[in-house]
């Protein structure tokens, strides 16, 4: 069996994976400046083969659209199967540029093994890229996992101290919590008669019982990957060993593909279960808007304190998708993608003080603004964004989330508000003690300020940031009619009476 009417996302997933074995085939170390140039011609080529996916989406289509569908592994009835729709469309893109920004980051900091470096990169751009387009099960799943291969490979080799430590336990977490996600898939694919078919599965007459084994199956990858409260433990240790591409890929996306899970399978397979656990779903999400938000006040190291900043609006995300109502979901989602650049930025500018000074700890800083002006501009501009600042992108998903959370209940409106003054005192605090006041130690003093290639790609994510906070329209008017799908099949009970 063969249909295609694109080959647009095959492209934007094979590109960085076929120059990224071809990077590490053949690149040597004696010439790393063709190793790095050659990375950055494969990400440039998978970000621009995304492009067209938004110029030529139609906002107003129901269902899937660039569909690819080819028989893989005929036995199973397993269909290299991709198609992209208003939820996934954007965070296709996102992938594809962070990509880019994470070769540049890397061009000078990155010395030795860097065929290797990039190589990684590059593949674990197309894995992700595919986990957003799989639209068979199976296919979802090889991409899923095969995601985490390159991630332990970066933590283990070119992070920090304790990287053996951080590598392992993220690859035991997010593996552990994958294995139960196979089993329902495995049963989904017996229930559907021996089908692998995502869009097939929304619609199997699931009993009760069923669909709540089959929510908690997904919730305990999905929940993992987000991550989620209680088992988010894995994150501050990996954020804190990884080199800062690893972070920056890290917070950017990695973390949206447990999210785009829920929408993409737990959702839509177990509306009752997922209407049955909703109020279990809100109660982690706030304890993580909350909990977490407090928890990276008392943080000492910057990174860790982005990370942990990371978990609590992630929480927002989940939040946004239990409370079964447009403005929330479309909220969360936009969120996702908001997070995505200040995530990516903030660890940016994390690294490029660490790259002068060696240090992450926030008592080692002071007086940053008097020595690098241009980056303490744009390090404010990111911490304002991170705390939801109006005009920025961090605003704009938030705020959505919060009225929608309004509209469900006052009360956990108002809980996921404080989100709002816990992300303010965080950044700020951060920033006071990091930018601002006189020049604390004899570091401080020599730094000097961001070079063209720094001030490049921070610069490119502040105007992302920035153009996301003014005009959110194409990103919100991508996702409506896929939402308003979701949300009218989810409401719809498919319990036999």
């Amino acid at each position: 069996m063969m249909q295609s009417t694109s080959s647009l996302l095959s492209l934007a997933i094979w590109c960085p994976i076929a120059f990224g074995l071809f990077v590490l085939a053949f690149g040597r170390d004696d010439n790393p400046g063709l190793v790095r140039g050659v990375s950055l011609i494969g990400s440039l080529a998978s970000f621009f083969a995304t492009i067209p996916l938004i110029t030529q989406f139609d906002n107003s289509a129901h269902g899937m659209q660039f569909v690819e569908k080819f028989s893989w592994i005929e036995k199973f009835n397993v269909f290299y199967s991709l198609g992209i729709d208003g939820i996934s469309l954007w965070l296709v893109p996102l992938t594809a540029f962070i990509t880019v920004i994470v070769v540049i980051a890397a061009w000078q900091v990155i010395e030795k093994q860097v065929a290797q470096y990039m190589g990684a990169f590059l593949i674990l751009s197309g894995l992700m890229i595919g986990v957003f387009c799989a639209l068979d099960g199976m296919l979802f799943y090889v991409f899923f996992e095969a995601t985490l291969i390159p991630m332990y490979i970066i933590v283990g080799i070119w992070g920090g101290p304790n990287r053996v430590y951080a590598a392992f336990k993220f690859f035991l977490y997010t593996l552990l919590g994958s294995l139960l996600t196979l089993v329902a898939i495995i049963y989904l694919y017996i229930k559907a008669g021996h089908s692998f078919d995502i869009l097939s599965w929304h619609q199997l007459p699931l009993s009760m019982t069923e669909q709540v084994m089959v929510f908690c199956a997904f919730l305990m990858a999905f929940a993992v990957k987000v991550p989620m409260w209680p088992v988010h433990t894995w994150l501050p240790d990996a954020h804190v060993e990884a080199p800062t591409g690893g972070s920056v890929v890290l917070a950017a996306i990695m973390l949206k593909l447990g999210a785009y899970g829920f929408l993409r399978f737990s959702l839509p397979i177990a509306p009752d279960a997922s209407h049955y656990m909703a109020g279990f779903m809100i109660t982690l999400s706030l304890i993580a808007v909350i909990y977490i938000g407090l928890v990276a006040l008392v943080q000492a190291d910057m990174k860790k304190l982005v990370a942990y900043s990371s978990i609590a609006h992630m929480g927002f995300v989940t939040l946004g998708f239990f409370m079964f109502n447009a403005m929330s979901m479309q909220g969360a989602i936009v969120q996702m993608i908001s997070h995505g650049f200040i995530s990516g930025a903030m660890f940016l500018c994390i690294g490029v003080l660490y790259d002068r000074v060696h240090s992450r700890q926030i008592v080692d800083y002071g007086g940053v603004v008097n020595k690098m002006p241009k980056f303490a501009a744009l390090f404010v501009l990111f911490s304002m964004a991170n705390c939801g600042l109006p005009a920025t992108s961090g605003f704009v998903g938030e705020f959505m989330v919060i009225l929608g959370a309004v509209q469900f209940n006052f009360w956990i409106g108002m809980l996921a508000a404080t989100a709002l003054i816990f992300g303010a005192a965080y950044s700020l605090w951060m920033v006071k003690r990091v930018v601002f006041g006189k020049i604390t130690n004899d570091h401080v003093a020599h730094l000097s300020d961001i070079n063209k290639r720094e001030f490049f790609m921070l610069g490119v994510l502040a105007i992302a940031v920035i153009a996301m906070g003014l005009y959110p329209a194409p990103f919100t008017d991508a996702m409506q009619v896929s939402v308003s799908d979701l949300l009218k099949h989810v409401a719809v009970s498919k319990l036999p009476l």
